[in-house]
């Protein structure tokens, strides 16, 4: 600590000293070059002054030009004269900054390094009445240059800095670190020499307490960590390094077959199972090992970890985390876009191969307008699928952003069937409604959905000359809606899955008709939303039946 204090201060104070040397040279040879340059502009207004009435005469018999050298620039650039070096050979100045500026503002200043950047010459230059140029210029020392020279007084000065530093630095350090060398650890609360570690005394005075206080603390976490592993569904093994089985919850025990009394136990002998061996086995050598096993209760992903102290395995934590549902999703999903992409490629494919013959100009004019019917038809069975996707994902959320109001279903219902009267009518069926009136508490939309695809569906799997029969039922708890038709019927294996997305008893019909497959899908969601029931009864060849019953 005395060292680090000892060097803290040296460089600091040498740190400081660097700084303020850099910042007085910059700081000073900046003024002072301004200084030179003001001198210079005033010398150069009186030279231009005297040129401008004097002529070329004015440098006659001129020798002593005050370490300036003089020079006088025709409009064009050429040299008219200069004091230090014969003109007539001298090159166009035409492009010097200062020329320039002179002869764009009236005067102009600049300064250049020499090729060593040892030196550098500064220039003010001012423009005549007649369109000439006076340029005065004088050598100036780089700061480079006086670097160099002060550098004999700068090192004396850095050196005694140096000396002071080391000796204040030393006799510093020593007495800062006296006192905390110094210190009674026996009775910590007695030393008062820095009131800055009085938190760290206290903190030691107060150490067996805290040390008891921990102790209950550690058992009480046991007690609560004994607790909640008991009452988790998910399965938790804790082992030490030997295999040894120190903590086992009652969901691991029922999943393992083992006794929750098996603590103390070699899990390699309590546990029957190979697979689960093997991952805590590659866990004890200091590797993470996760696998899903199928179980009678289900399927588990089964993960055994090690448990690291200072790069050393000091146990190995066992979780069996149930999985089942998530699969099933994953499940659910995969069919979901396997089935979205067959869908969606169909309609595609179909308005690409029509358009492309369109393109190639294949098609005769007077096939143009079928093919367009093609192309739009097509079209708008895409259009309707992305709509029906974009409504069941929104059911799938739930619909909670949708105000519920009283809905008259029997209203709803004629609603629907005076809207679908023209559809049957192409058809060939027949629409019969009847009932009364009853009211739910729902959301118009979804019930409006659930009618149109129930009696959309009895019209398109219809046969020509069939009936569709809505029927709405006001019960004393229940409203109950019946959609019977005599269409092509549902075969008993297929009456289960009419609801899944996408699932089509008649693909050939389904697609002929222009089905998405999401119709029942939508309905058997939004009836969930309503907590309503769902019942279907359906003779192939004869006609289906579906109610849909809501409660009040």
């Amino acid at each position: 600590m005395t060292s680090r204090i000892f060097r803290s201060i040296c460089l600091a104070a040498l740190g400081v000293l660097l700084a303020a040397l850099v910042l007085i040279m910059g700081v000073l040879y900046s003024y002072f070059t301004r200084v030179q340059f003001d001198q210079l502009r005033t010398e150069t207004a009186l030279t231009a002054h005297a040129v401008a009435n004097q002529g070329l005469s004015f440098f006659d018999g001129l020798e002593d030009t005050g370490g300036c050298r003089i020079t006088w620039i025709g409009a064009d650039g050429s040299v008219l004269y200069d004091s230090q070096s014969d003109y007539s050979g001298m090159e166009n100045h035409l492009q010097r900054e200062e020329v320039r500026q002179a002869l764009a503002e009236g005067y102009g200043e600049s300064a250049r390094y020499s090729d060593t950047l040892m030196a550098r010459s500064i220039y003010a230059a001012q423009r005549l009445p007649d369109g000439t140029v006076v340029r005065l210029s004088a050598s100036q020392s780089s700061i480079l240059t006086l670097a160099l020279g002060m550098a004999q007084p700068i090192c004396v000065v850095i050196a005694v800095a140096l000396v002071l530093s080391l000796v204040l630095a030393s006799r510093l350090a020593k007495n800062i670190v006296k006192p905390l060398n110094e210190l009674n650890l026996d009775d910590p609360l007695s030393n008062r020499e820095y009131e800055e570690i009085q938190p760290l005394l206290h903190r030691l005075s107060s150490q067996q307490s805290q040390l008891r206080a921990q102790a209950r603390e550690l058992s009480l976490r046991q007690k609560e960590f004994s607790a909640v592993t008991r009452s988790l569904n998910e399965g938790l093994v804790l082992l030490n390094p030997a295999g040894v089985i120190l903590s086992i919850n009652p969901a691991a025990a029922r999943l393992l077959g083992v006794t929750p009394y098996c603590a103390g136990a070699d899990f390699r002998v309590a546990n029957q199972n190979p697979e689960i061996s093997a991952l805590v086995a590659r866990a004890a050598d200091g590797e993470k090992a996760e696998q899903v096993l199928s179980f009678p209760a289900g399927d588990f992903q089964v993960s055994a970890s090690p448990v690291k102290t200072e790069e050393t395995i000091s146990g190995v934590v066992l979780l069996l985390l149930d999985v089942t549902q998530k699969r099933q999703a994953e499940q659910l999903r995969r069919e979901f876009t396997a089935n979205v992409s067959h869908e969606l490629k169909t309609p595609l494919h179909a308005i690409s191969g029509y358009a492309e013959l369109l393109k190639s100009g294949l098609v005769r004019p007077e096939d143009v307008p079928g093919f367009s019917d093609k192309i739009y038809g097509e079209a708008q069975r895409l259009i309707r699928l992305v709509e029906d996707i974009l409504r069941l994902s929104r059911l799938d959320e739930g619909a909670g952003d949708l105000p519920r109001t009283e809905v008259d279903l029997y209203d709803a219902a004629e609603q629907t069937v005076q809207s679908l009267s023209s559809a049957a009518e192409l058809c060939g069926v027949t629409l019969i409604f009847s009932g009364t009136h009853g009211v739910i508490q729902g959301i118009p939309q979804l019930i409006s959905g659930i009618l149109y695809n129930l009696t959309d569906n009895a019209i398109k799997y219809n046969r020509p000359g069939g009936s569709v029969a809505v029927r709405v039922e006001d019960l004393p708890e229940e409203v109950r809606l019946t959609v019977a038709d005599t269409g092509i019927g549902i075969p008993p294996e297929d009456r289960e899955r009419v609801f899944e997305r996408f699932y089509r008893v008649d693909k050939s019909r389904s697609k002929e008709v222009g089905g998405t497959g999401l119709g029942l899908s939508i309905v058997k969601h939004a009836a969930l939303i309503h907590n309503a029931r769902i019942d279907l009864t359906s003779t192939p060849g004869k006609g289906t039946t579906i109610t849909v019953t809501f409660p009040k």
